[in-house]
């Protein structure tokens, strides 16, 4: 299948050159140079998920969707630390492998390989890409995918094969399951391009399917939903109006049709089976969330979380002329969601270009205080659209407070991960783990800060073998769990 789209020329995309060009490269390395102290407490894996084309893309790359999954892994213990970095040797990269180069084209161009190619089973076919996040629950180490199946990972970073959850879900889940540290639940959603439209489902500690794939009543027409969050009561699922448009992507154009008069719904959907509430408002878009939790002042939700005035996709943000929202700023965000009113209530908490926001995930579904954010300092110069420069750390209490902020000088800095101290309890007992690459000589490390005075800076920083790509997704697996 082919479309009208004009030539590509992977050379004129940003996310595959520089910091974010992707590496080939499989390396294992043990006893890593540390500059500062690595901290014994720290005993378990640091792992990172991210899109890095095994062979030079075909067709078209949209950032941060294509590409093949790399997972960079570092194991630390008892002060000491090794690296891996692997491939997700799904069928298609497999295929690929085999072939030589890129078989598939991107998401936008439609280019899939022919059963001489590929054979019967994977012609015709789009390519598993689980390349975004990674998430441990009831024993399965899993890559994960944007609406499609996952994969599952052994011990060594291996590739064990596609995950169904036994059967009980073909479709595939989200990116970004959200796991209840209370009960051990870890729920996901699924979107697609064809009834049902949305999907929701719960898997229980032992990772049994207990609820679901149930549709969500109230959505008739596909469209891009990212990320997700929990509370004791709900799963929440925003719904921005990133429509899919199949046929224009068919004939050279935009594969998501945003539509900002139509607004942004949020779904609450009670986890007991209830009926589905919704609330309206006008329309933003929202890669991540922070987190959510039942709101004690009401029957509602606080839900924390990173607005965009509109959907941009693999370059920068376009202008605020240009179709965005007229009442959504770029920043961090609250929403209080009125499940008796249906009415959204907006505040923006600081308009600083930042994303990939996290939490103690030990607070998931339950009231946070602090709050950790990648972020680009307002000085910042030739960053690449999805750089940045500098962490903030927010202190969810005192919205009004000014963020932490360490700045990494020439470094381009990742997604930070919470890694709490074993034993304690306290959201800033603990350290903040995050991948850094050098801007003036393209070396990665990995970074160690203390949640306790995180301005400070790091305390230990791991030099790793090869430059990982920037972005996206990373998590903390302590050995005792």
């Amino acid at each position: 299948m082919t479309t009208h789209r004009a030539a590509f020329d992977p050379t004129r995309v940003a996310q595959l050159s520089g910091r974010f060009a992707p590496v080939t490269e499989e390396v294992d390395a043990v006893d890593l140079e540390v500059t500062g102290t690595l901290p014994d407490s720290l005993d378990g894996l640091y792992l990172r998920n991210g899109p890095n084309p095994r062979f030079t893309p075909i067709g078209s790359f949209l950032y941060p969707l294509d590409g093949d999954g790399m997972l960079h892994g570092v194991w630390m213990s008892e002060g000491r630390a090794r690296y891996r970095n692997r491939f997700v040797r799904t069928p298609g990269v497999l295929a690929e492998e085999k072939a030589g180069h890129a078989l598939w084209g991107g998401l936008e161009s439609m280019v899939m390989p022919t059963a001489d190619q590929v054979g019967p089973d994977l012609a015709g076919t789009f390519k598993d890409l689980p390349d975004i996040n990674v998430v441990r629950h009831a024993g399965r180490l899993l890559a994960l995918a944007e609406s499609a199946c996952p994969f599952r990972i052994g011990p060594g970073l291996e590739t064990v094969g596609k995950e169904t959850f036994d059967g009980a879900l073909p479709a595939g889940i989200t990116a970004h399951p959200k796991v209840d540290p209370a009960t051990g639940e870890m729920a996901v959603f699924h979107y697609d391009v064809e009834p049902p439209w949305l999907t929701w489902s719960l898997i229980d500690r032992t990772g049994r399917v207990t609820v679901g794939p149930t549709p969500v009543p109230g959505v008739d027409e596909p469209l891009m939903i990212h990320d997700m969050a929990l509370t004791a009561r709900y799963v929440v699922l925003v719904l921005a109006p990133a429509f899919f448009d199949l046929t224009a992507a068919l004939h050279g154009g935009s594969l998501i049709d945003w539509r900002p008069e139509s607004g942004t719904r949020i779904a609450l959907v009670p986890r007991d089976g209830g009926p589905v509430r919704w609330a309206a408002g006008e329309a933003f878009w929202m890669w991540h969330t922070v987190n959510a939790y039942d709101d004690p002042a009401g029957p509602g939700v606080v839900l924390d979380y990173v607005q965009w005035p509109r959907l941009g996709l693999g370059g920068p943000p376009a202008p605020d002329g240009d179709r965005s929202a007229p009442g959504a700023q770029r920043g961090l965000a609250r929403a209080v969601v009125d499940p008796v009113s249906g009415r959204i209530a907006r505040t923006l908490l600081d308009d600083a270009k930042v994303e990939f926001p996290r939490v103690d995930e030990r607070r998931i579904g339950r009231r946070h205080r602090r709050i950790a954010v990648a972020a680009v300092s307002e000085d910042a110069d030739g960053l690449l659209p999805g750089e940045f420069d500098s962490v903030r750390w927010y202190d969810a209490d005192r919205p009004d407070a000014p963020p932490a902020v360490w700045r990494g000088e020439n470094l381009s800095l990742g997604e930070p991960s919470f890694a709490a101290e074993p034993g304690r309890d306290g959201e800033d007992e603990g350290y903040w783990l995050m991948f850094a690459t050098d801007r003036a000589d393209g070396g990665s490390s990995l970074l160690v800060i203390p949640a306790q005075d995180p301005a400070s800076g790091p305390v230990a920083r791991l030099r790793v073998p090869v430059r990982v790509p920037l972005g996206l997704h990373g998590v903390w697996l302590p050995t005792q769990e």
